[in-house]
């Protein structure tokens, strides 16, 4: 399977993931909640922006700065996580339900970048052979659980 396919899938579940939170969080009605859901969110998330910077972004990065865009890039997984971190400090259900909607709508952002942007230039820019030799790599960090 190449890298791509693996992320595409992983993104496919994001998406149900983002519905759901969208759905529900204006329900919330304790801090416990939304930290609960945000916990959820970052737990799956981070291990996902890792092991995606590091199999297929990293090899992009030369190409993501032909186009100006690396440090933004990266840059907007930093800043989903540190809202996500913000959630686990609020002090009032309002302001969490609020932060969370918003990583929802940055990952959302950062989500259709990769799909439409960065995963067809990888396509077009790296070898089937590597392709398929990162998606190896990712299926066995998936198997081990290091990521």
């Amino acid at each position: 399977m190449k890298i791509t396919e693996a992320l595409i899938a992983e993104h496919g579940v994001f998406h149900g993931l983002f519905d759901y939170i969208e759905r529900t969080t204006p329900s919330l009605k304790t801090l416990a909640e939304v930290k609960a859901v945000a916990g959820l969110l970052d737990a799956t998330l981070v291990p996902h922006s890792r092991v995606e910077e590091e199999l297929f972004i990293e090899p992009l990065d030369h190409c993501m700065d032909q186009l100006g865009q690396t440090k933004h890039f990266h840059g907007e997984h930093e800043e989903i996580e540190a809202t996500l971190a913000k959630i686990q400090q609020c002090k009032s259900a309002a302001s969490a339900r609020n932060l969370l909607l918003d990583a929802v709508r940055a990952c959302r952002s950062h989500f259709d970048k990769e799909e439409r942007i960065v995963f067809p230039m990888g396509e077009r820019l790296l070898k089937a052979k590597t392709l398929n030799a990162l998606g190896g790599e990712w299926q066995k960090r998936r198997e081990a659980a290091t990521w």
